[in-house]
């Protein structure tokens, strides 16, 4: 029987301060990159909580000791190009030694939907934890094709970490992929006519990127 997926909204209240901030249509290039990397920070910690850890003995200023270090299997970062860029350094930060794959997608004007252009992955990435970044969960087919051309190549163990969501995109990553587990900052009212989320802040690769 397959593992069943997680959806998991993160209620800190630095989390909802910052992305109150990165709203604010005020905030300008820099400080709204500050704010992705610091909110990626935070999300990274609870993203993390589960792995697994062994014990060591290590030998501190005043003594032998047994101390934990994690154990197990090793973490893959992927980002959804362009926007979930903005997020990888906070990881990165955090766990050095996770490796970095990259899947481009962007959505046709017209219809909606995903196109996929680019797909750079490690070579060993069905070994590892993977974590899937993107600032924003709208639709959910952008991220559900990501993770259909992660598992295309190989992985399996899969979690899905964005900064803003609406339900609708939850529901349909988790009808494409029910196994796997998803983690927002918070989950927005609706989609207007464009696919955007509402309030939403726009377009984050654009506020990212200074592009708008």
């Amino acid at each position: 029987m397959s593992k069943q997926g997680t959806v998991r909204v993160l209620d800190h209240p630095l989390i909802q301060h910052k992305i109150t901030l990165m709203r604010d249509e005020n905030t300008g290039t820099k400080e709204f990159r500050e704010l992705t990397s610091e909110i990626s920070t935070l999300m990274a910690y609870e993203a993390t909580r589960d792995l697994p850890t062994q014990e060591i003995e290590v030998k501190t200023p005043m003594c032998y000791c047994q101390s934990k270090v994690i154990a197990g299997r090793m973490l893959a970062i992927v980002p959804i190009l362009r926007a979930g860029l903005g997020m990888v350094e906070a990881f990165i930060n955090l766990i050095p030694g996770a490796k970095v794959g990259h899947v481009g997608l962007y959505r046709d004007p017209v219809n909606h939907l995903p196109v996929e252009y680019y797909c750079k992955l490690p070579a060993d990435v069905g070994e590892r934890e993977i974590l899937v970044l993107d600032p924003m969960l709208a639709t959910g087919k952008s991220a559900a094709a990501a993770i259909s051309v992660i598992k295309k190549n190989g992985g399996k163990s899969i979690k899905l970490l964005c900064i803003i969501s609406v339900q609708e995109g939850i529901d349909e990553v988790r009808r494409e992929h029910p196994d796997v587990d998803i983690i927002v900052g918070v989950v927005d009212e609706k989609l207007n006519e464009n696919k955007y989320i509402v309030p939403g802040l726009g377009d984050a690769g654009d506020r990212l990127f200074g592009t708008k």
